[in-house]
């Protein structure tokens, strides 16, 4: 059912986007490293750009998770009130 106040009362899956910007943090790390050894600068530097981009969003990830169910409620916080009419 839809209220119309999805906007203010949407909630993100951080603990999944959490473990996404973890994968792709070891990844990129693992890209750059192994194209810094092997000479290719281009693609070193392309992964070292996404290694930036991959920590900034994990500390973004982990403010919003250490700021507690505000952000990211657990299954101990009750559904959404109904809509009043």
């Amino acid at each position: 059912m839809r209220t119309g106040s999805e906007p203010a009362t949407a909630r993100s899956a951080l603990r999944a986007r959490f473990w996404l910007s973890l994968w792709g943090l070891v990844w990129a790390v693992f890209g750059t490293a192994a194209f810094a050894l092997t000479g290719r600068t281009g693609w070193a530097v392309a992964c070292g750009v996404l290694w930036l981009v991959a920590t900034v969003d994990l500390t973004v990830v982990l403010r919003y998770l250490r700021q507690g169910p505000h952000y990211q409620p657990g299954r101990d916080v009750p559904p959404y009130p109904p809509p009043r009419e």
